[in-house]
């Protein structure tokens, strides 16, 4: 680390001239990022997507460029219907390839239609205003375009002003933490020019990957969210230690190579844990994963380029006298008799954090009860999660697209909206009017109509049921409930394991489920079916990483085992908050039954790295102080002491970021801005605080033993068991 930071420091110019470079132009993509970004729920190597796609080939369905018209009439006149007509034929005239449907009639008034396109989602929404003002509904008629993309259109806004509320609750937080932290100095701007950096750098190089694949439109809340909490923590970090250094003696140089040694070591470990748990999402088996997973984990690894260039660099160049900190605090309590905290005294033995710790570590059987039981309890609601693959009820209701769906919804049904579509595959050379094919669809037809949850059932031999060649077949199913509620889920179930296979079809004919329920199913089958594997490849890969960091066998497992329990008290906060309707009384949150199916993989991506940064920083610490005393309780109260106040901090500016979420319009990023606060919370105060030191205690000695065999494993020197202190040291020590 000294070699590289000696080489940072030579070329400290160019370095910064590069991040300048950097910032310029991903700022640039950035700005012309959003038209990109689309959130397409793809099931690949499923049978809905075989389904979605013969649809797509043979019948020109693609359900994701199709728009809804829908008219409500409210003052019935002559000619209606042939007015009626002519406008979504003039609508569908703006939409490169458009064809206007037939239209329907439905209860109270409603008449709907829709205009297929072959366009995909992201290209098809920026037609969505083109449509309205085509459209053109005669008077006495309301006009909607709905449809999946024109609601992505429209929620589009509405993601960048909740992003938007996000930052004004985080950032002016961050910055009265970090005048808090770094007093009245320039030191203060390190982390906001760090964060400008990392995010437009991160975001310049997902606008390059969105031009090669689908990017889910969440990534860039994904990217600035985690790029502001590692910008903060991990300046809080070094700008900290660096003062430390500067205090202690020597020349600028020497203190930046003291602090990247060790401050900045752990840095690049903590960037590296952070980069392990979002790497899970580039192994999901589903684009919109990793898509998602592409931008979170690109953002740790630009960010510990960041800390191994970027930060000696502006280190060098605002040196002793633009991190100092200006004496505000001293004048206010000399002059005024403020009676102000020391929030970064010199004082280590007897500042709170130092006094905590040894109070922990005097009664840790107590403090680790305490801890744990709370923890269990905030865990325990995990067992009522239920999951969707979403719904059209938990996005806000005020856009015109999804006033038109609820009008199309209030006069034929929820499922109708998202209906199933079991396509009969005849094969090659074959015909699905064959009189044995044709009986066993009155088979299925007859099972359909007798299922409760179907609302109706719409097959044919003409027009949109089979297609051109006759070797396919859809049967349009309609169900009572939306696609992701859990009768729906209940359906697809028996509709593969006993409608179809009981229908009898002949040899050789292929049938698939598709369409909205079955999609839902196989997204979270697929994804919950791979999810443990990966979680189990994260918690060995962290293991092994973090045993490298602490040079231990202890304190890695023990770190990897509560972050799992904070986690799951993320997981059952969700269950109380949103699904038992606490959230709704406190706070006017959504109060939803089930949780979207891509939070809790996404949240424990997130935290397992995010809340791996205070283990690191704080065990680190201690380990440094271990090595020098070999004292367990000097080096608990000491590595506490020196970075409890830094991991307070970042928590703070954390939660602030993640609570700017649940302050959102939407349900999904209302429950994964509070799995997240919650989580980080928990980590910060009763992990951190009382966990660690409490479990430090028990383990003694043992903390830091790394035998010889597991040390050459890892390419680290080993750490042997220390001998027991004498009791009468021990007592002296405390």
């Amino acid at each position: 680390m000294a070699r590289w930071t000696r080489f940072v420091l030579r070329f400290r110019w160019p370095i910064l001239a590069v991040w300048l470079v950097v910032l310029l132009a991903g700022g640039l993509a950035t700005s012309k990022l959003t038209p990109l970004l689309s959130n397409t729920f793809t099931v690949p190597g499923t049978d809905s997507e075989r389904a979605r796609t013969i649809l797509q080939e043979h019948f020109g369905d693609r359900s994701d460029g199709e728009f809804l018209v829908i008219y409500k009439i409210r003052n019935g006149s002559a000619g209606v219907r042939l007015k009626l007509e002519r406008s979504i034929r003039r609508a569908a005239g703006v939409v490169p390839g458009g064809k206007a449907t037939a239209l329907r009639d439905a209860a109270g008034g409603v008449v709907y239609g829709s205009i297929l396109s072959r366009l995909n989602l992201a290209d098809a929404k920026g037609y969505t205003d083109d449509i309205l003002k085509r459209l053109q509904a005669p008077p006495g008629v309301d006009g909607y375009v709905s449809g999946q993309a024109a609601i992505q259109d429209e929620l589009d806004p509405i993601f960048n002003e909740d992003l938007k509320k996000g930052e004004s609750i985080a950032i002016p937080i961050a910055l009265l933490v970090l005048l808090a932290v770094f007093g009245l100095s320039l030191a203060a701007t390190i982390p906001c020019l760090f964060a400008a950096a990392t995010i437009t750098g991160t975001l310049g190089i997902v606008f390059i990957f969105a031009h090669y694949m689908t990017m889910a439109t969440y990534v860039t809340n994904l990217v600035q969210l985690i790029g502001l909490g590692i910008a903060i923590d991990y300046s809080l970090l070094i700008v900290y230690r660096f003062r430390e250094e500067l205090e202690a003696g020597g020349s600028r140089d020497d203190a930046i190579l003291r602090t990247m040694a060790t401050a900045g070591r752990a840095v690049i470990f903590s960037g590296a844990t952070v980069a392990i748990g979002l790497a899970l999402l580039l192994f999901m088996p589903l684009p919109f994963m990793r898509s998602m997973g592409v931008g979170g984990f690109l953002i740790p690894l630009v960010s510990i380029a960041a800390a191994a260039t970027l930060q000696p660099a502006l280190l060098s160049l605002y040196g002793r006298r633009g991190t100092r900190r200006l004496p505000v605090a001293d004048w206010l309590r000399s002059r005024l008799h403020l009676r102000l905290p020391h929030l970064a005294g010199t004082d280590v033995e007897h500042g709170f954090w130092a006094r905590l710790a040894r109070s922990i570590m005097r009664r840790p059987l107590v403090f680790f009860a305490v801890g744990a039981s709370l923890l269990v309890a905030a865990a325990t609601p995990v067992y009522a999660l239920e999951l969707t693959p979403g719904s059209a009820q938990g996005i806000p209701q005020t856009p015109q697209s999804v006033r038109g769906l609820n009008v199309l919804r209030d006069a034929v049904g929820p499922g109708a909206l998202s209906p199933s579509q079991i396509v009969i595959d005849a094969g090659e050379s074959r015909s699905v009017r064959s009189p044995g094919i044709q009986a066993a669809v009155q088979r299925v037809r007859a099972r359909l109509e007798a299922d409760r949850e179907v609302a109706f059932v719409q097959s044919g031999l003409t027009g949109r049921y089979v297609d051109s060649s006759g070797r396919y077949e859809q049967i349009i199913v309609a169900g009572k409930h939306e696609y992701g509620d859990e009768p729906s889920q209940s359906f697809v179930h028996r509709l593969r394991d006993e409608i179809i296979p009981s229908a009898g079809f002949p040899e050789g004919v292929r049938v698939l489920a598709g369409g909205g329920p079955p999609q839902g199913v196989d997204f979270l089958t697929r994804s919950y079916d791979a999810f443990p594997w990966l979680v189990l490849g994260v918690l060995v890969l962290t293991y092994l990483l973090l045993m490298r960091a602490f040079r231990s066998v202890v304190l890695p497992l023990k770190a990897v085992l509560l972050n799992l329990l904070s986690v799951a008290a993320s997981y059952g906060m969700l269950v109380v908050f949103f699904k038992w309707g606490v959230g709704d009384a406190l706070a006017g949150l959504y109060q939803f039954p089930q949780i979207e199916g891509w939070i809790p993989i996404f949240l424990f991506a997130m935290l397992f790295g995010l809340s791996m940064d205070y283990e690191v920083f704080l065990v680190s610490r201690m380990r440094e102080t271990w090595d020098e005393e070999h004292d367990n309780v000097r080096a608990v109260s000491y590595g506490l002491e020196r970075t409890g106040m830094i991991v307070t901090a970042a928590a703070i500016v954390m939660v602030a970021a993640f609570s700017g979420f649940v302050a959102g319009s939407v349900v999904g990023l209302q429950q994964f801005g509070l799995g997240l606060a919650v989580a980080i919370f928990v980590d910060a105060t009763i992990v951190r605080a009382l966990l660690v030191p409490s479990l430090m205690a028990v383990f003694g000695r043992w903390n830091w033993w790394l035998p010889a065999r597991v040390a050459r494993i890892v390419r680290v020197r080993p750490s042997p068991l220390a001998e027991p202190r004498p009791a009468a040291l021990r007592a002296s020590a405390e």
